[in-house]
């Protein structure tokens, strides 16, 4: 069994249902005593700013900000270094317990034994 979850969302507003799901594995994983790390990348990049969590909606989903308030009680978010330059994003501008981080970060992550990967 993975001692660790990480799990790589691409989609954001653009991608609702897969986004929520996304959200949805990783909060649950993290309240089930999970080790996760949830990365944010490409349109998800959007919801390490305050706010913005709040702004999405997709019925009979949680709602994101309680969805990261589960996750970041039990687990770790990182927005991609490039996702977030791309976007105009700095260190100062995301959520609080939301660190930025690259690919080498990435990899270290997922490559141990113990982990399981996916990506939505």
């Amino acid at each position: 069994m993975a001692e660790k979850l990480v799990i790589k969302v691409t989609a954001g507003a653009d991608a609702p249902e897969r986004c929520s799901q996304a959200f949805t594995v990783a909060a649950v994983a993290a309240a089930s005593g999970v080790d996760v790390s949830l990365w944010l990348t490409g349109e998800s990049a959007w919801f390490a700013l305050p706010g913005r969590a709040a702004e999405f909606e997709l019925p009979h989903a949680a709602p994101l900000p309680d969805l990261i308030a589960g996750i970041q009680s039990g687990g770790r978010i990182t927005l991609c270094t490039q996702c977030a330059a791309r976007r105009g994003i700095r260190e100062e501008d995301v959520l609080d317990g939301v660190r930025i981080a690259g690919a080498q970060v990435f990899v270290s992550e997922i490559m141990p034994d113990g982990v399981q990967a996916l990506v939505y």
